[in-house]
């Protein structure tokens, strides 16, 4: 099996930055890709921000500029840096990644961390 682990979240002023992490951990044998996706509160979840395993990287509009997604190869992990943050930008932020096992491939996905952009 394979587990996403999330942390970093949490509560943080307008203007402000956090760096949420993402870990990947089980039976993997690579990764293809690993994203961010948000989920605010009566809205649809949306994409944040992708990275394949060779480094390229794409943003949702909104948060171009502001955010950056990086992936650690070694450590299967993935880490979203969002800096000068909005109260828009409030959501339940949840890591997704396609995995390759001995199985086979498949998505998988964290079990998401609040972030919370208030004064």
């Amino acid at each position: 099996q394979v587990q996403l682990v999330e942390s970093g979240g949490g509560l943080v002023q307008p203007g402000g930055s956090l760096r949420l992490s993402c870990a990947a951990s089980g039976t993997i044998f690579s990764i293809y890709t690993m994203a961010w996706y948000r989920q605010a509160p009566g809205k649809q979840r949306e994409l944040v921000a992708t990275i394949t395993s060779a480094g390229t990287t794409s943003y949702v509009d909104s948060v171009k500029g502001r955010c950056t997604i990086s992936m650690n190869n070694a450590k299967n992990t993935v880490y979203l840096q969002m800096n000068s943050l909005k109260p828009e930008d409030t959501a339940v932020y949840s890591c997704n990644a396609l995995v390759s096992r001995t199985t086979g491939r498949g998505y998988y996905w964290g079990q998401g961390t609040q972030v919370t952009v208030s004064s």
